[in-house]
């Protein structure tokens, strides 16, 4: 059976060169980064040398990028290392939107005495730079925007609350794992103190991440052992993960724009042939501010868990929203803050392409989707089953 992946938003094959760049630190090259005999400093070579090229994506300096295990860890030590870092009232500002990567940290903060605001985003899932603005107080310390949403694929206008978190004197950290690999993230510009990238989500092995710490901005560690990472993370390093990170990073950089634009038009071809052929289907989000990848439609009368089951046995593997928050009894926090109502919230599709799809998967993808939506919404005792007129047009996007 002819299997098709696109749930790129929540994982990646590892790249073929990432593979071959990583696999000498699996066996020959296995020493510790932190000895001094040969065995060690060709660890530690590569793992700058990693951290160079991490940095490159993110025009950052090599000092400033700081190895993880992941999105999680890296948004976790921006988060709690400023908050954690400063005494007296402490305030944060995030949005309604944000990756549970953050959402819980900032929760967890708040059982702690810190204040925290979460802003509203609008229909298409973008935060007002005015809000943002709106919401700082004197004891603000921190504002957390993710660059790039991970079940709608909206993009943040980050260069605009950067300079309001430059002028008020506030650290500014931005999620930027669905972003890092699609469209340019470049810290200097977008005026970010911090930003969070995972390795899995643009073609490197899981378990390593990064994070970009503005020169001279002080960090309180999470954990407490050596002093690795600038002493910001201890622990013996992942060298292979590092150097895995790295070489995707520069492959990120070389494929940029000719991926990116190669993805929006087979996005934009899978997206617009749904919305043909599926009666009531929408697009959540924004259809201008988004990642090239991405695309997340409402199918009414149905259940989005059942539509993946359903897809996956005609061998079209997908998403109804974030790989972490599957199995779920509530609908995605992202869809209900966008307006849905909760049954809508449960009846959406988000379909993420990667490097690997082309046209012919696209097009097999239109001939499989609309024939399972059918089937299913036969079951549905919501379903209008009156014969859609023939000059009938979809719903655009709100």
């Amino acid at each position: 059976m002819r299997r098709i992946y696109f749930d790129h938003n929540a994982t990646t094959p590892v790249a073929p060169e990432v593979l071959a760049a990583a696999l000498p630190f699996f066996c020959d090259d296995f020493g510790n980064a932190s000895s001094i005999h040969s065995y060690g400093q060709r660890c530690r070579a590569a793992v700058e040398r990693a951290r160079t090229q991490v940095a490159a994506l993110l025009g950052a300096r090599p000092a400033e990028i700081t190895f993880t295990s992941g999105g999680t860890e890296s948004n976790n030590l921006a988060i709690f290392g400023i908050v954690e870092n400063a005494e007296g009232p402490r305030h944060v500002i995030t949005t309604t939107i944000e990756h549970s990567a953050v959402l819980n940290p900032c929760q967890a903060l708040e059982t702690r005495g810190v204040e925290v605001t979460y802003v509203p985003v609008n229909r298409e899932g973008l935060v007002d730079p005015a809000d943002i603005r709106r919401a700082l107080r004197p004891h603000t310390l921190l504002i957390t925007v993710m660059f790039a949403n991970n079940e709608l694929g909206t993009v943040q206008p980050l260069e605009e609350i950067g300079r309001i978190a430059a002028e008020a004197d506030v650290f500014f950290h931005a999620d930027c794992v669905q972003a890092a690999g699609k469209i340019p993230v470049d810290v200097e510009r977008l005026g970010l103190d911090l930003a969070s990238i995972s390795g899995h989500k643009l073609y490197a092995t899981k378990g390593v991440g990064a994070l970009y710490v503005r020169s001279g901005t002080h960090l309180k560690p999470l954990l407490y052992g050596g002093k690795h990472e600038r002493g910001r993370r201890p622990g013996t390093e992942n060298v292979a993960g590092s150097v895995a990170l790295g070489a995707a990073a520069e492959l990120a950089m070389q494929k940029l724009g000719s991926e990116s634009a190669r993805l929006a038009a087979l996005r934009d071809r899978l997206e617009a042939g749904i919305l043909e052929r599926v009666p009531l289907a929408r697009v959540n989000g924004s259809r201008e501010h988004r990642t090239p990848n991405t695309t997340n439609i409402l199918i009414p009368h149905i259940e989005g868990e059942a539509m993946v089951i359903a897809l996956d046995l005609k061998g079209l593997a997908f998403s109804t929203g974030a790989a972490c928050s599957s199995g779920a009894v509530e609908p995605s926090h992202v869809l209900t803050a966008i307006g849905l109502p909760k049954e809508d919230a449960r009846a959406c599709l988000r379909l993420s392409l990667g490097r690997s799809n082309t046209v012919d998967d696209v097009d097999y993808a239109l001939t499989i989707i609309p024939e399972a939506i059918d089937r299913l919404r036969q079951l549905s005792p919501t379903y209008n089953r009156k014969p859609v007129p023939a000059d009938s047009k979809p719903v655009p996007a709100q």
